[in-house]
């Protein structure tokens, strides 16, 4: 019970004639000492209720001001979502640049190995018409590319007489002239092929054109090896009618086919590839 209100109740209960002037004084006094704590108090919750006001408003403001920082980390966050996702893209970008790149510099190098290969090939075969210039121009043979190989056309019918496979005096001269030439070029090998036209030829030496074509190539291949080309690098090959250059109609064509075609073997390490067939044939 409030300290007030037990005062009142006291000083209607006592008689007004028992209440001295000390217990007066000593109640006026106790009196006076609540109301000025009931004062204090009020002013103290008065100031607490201040102080309640404005903490509920830094509450409010600072719930404010987390929510605008809550919107900015999300804000921030999905920026750097992104900037890792870009990061992501130009990573993968750069690293295809770099494989394509790579891939460029050796298609490149590739090329120009072939490029420098092309250009050997072609110093190569206008060296060889450079050393048969002679003979080329005295109308004994012809020097060709045919199917990416290089070769040496010689007419038959200025080596041999029809039927033979012997030499004349002046196919002699020119297949040791040959021969001495090709000699001459380092590292190579060589094949001759004898061709001939569609007429069958039906003797007891020879019972076909494939003898015939057969015989003509070895005469070609022993006298170039009397003439110096190394045995070793040169080998001989029969055809017979089965590769004609021309359409055998005519007298004309068909002593285009009548022919001694001698291949300057491609040298197979430079071709593409190579290195990976060495380390085939190695593995079995």
């Amino acid at each position: 019970m409030p300290a007030m209100r037990r005062l009142l109740i006291l000083i209607l209960l006592t008689p007004l004639a028992c209440v001295t002037q000390k217990t007066f004084d000593a109640l006026q006094t106790e009196r006076d000492g609540l109301e000025t704590t009931l004062e204090e108090k009020n002013r103290a919750l008065a100031a607490l209720e201040a102080k309640q006001k404005r903490l509920a408003a830094d509450k409010q403001s600072l719930e404010a001001q987390l929510t605008d920082e809550q919107e900015k980390a999300r804000a921030l966050g999905a920026r750097i979502d992104k900037l890792h996702a870009d990061m992501a893209a130009v990573t993968k970008d750069k690293s295809r640049l770099q494989s394509s790149v790579e891939d460029m510099t050796r298609a490149l190098a590739e090329l120009e190995k072939r490029r420098a290969e092309a250009e050997g090939r072609i110093a190569e075969f206008k060296n060889l018409i450079a050393r048969f210039r002679s003979l080329i121009d005295a109308g004994k043979l012809k020097v060709k590319i045919v199917e990416g190989r290089m070769v040496v056309v010689l007419a038959t019918d200025i080596l041999f007489a029809s039927g033979s496979a012997s030499l004349s005096k002046e196919g002699k001269a020119a297949i040791a002239e040959v021969g001495q030439v090709l000699a001459s070029i380092p590292r190579r090998g060589f094949q001759v092929e004898g061709h001939t036209d569609n007429v069958p030829i039906a003797s007891a030496q020879y019972p076909s054109n494939w003898e015939l074509a057969s015989s003509r190539a070895i005469t070609v291949l022993k006298a170039m090896v009397e003439a110096g080309l190394p045995g070793e690098r040169i080998s001989a090959a029969s055809f017979a009618e089965t590769r004609p250059v021309a359409s055998n109609d005519s007298k004309e064509t068909k002593a285009q086919n009548r022919r001694i075609e001698i291949i300057i073997v491609p040298d197979l390490s430079q071709l593409p590839g190579f290195e990976e067939l060495k380390a085939l044939d190695a593995r079995q």
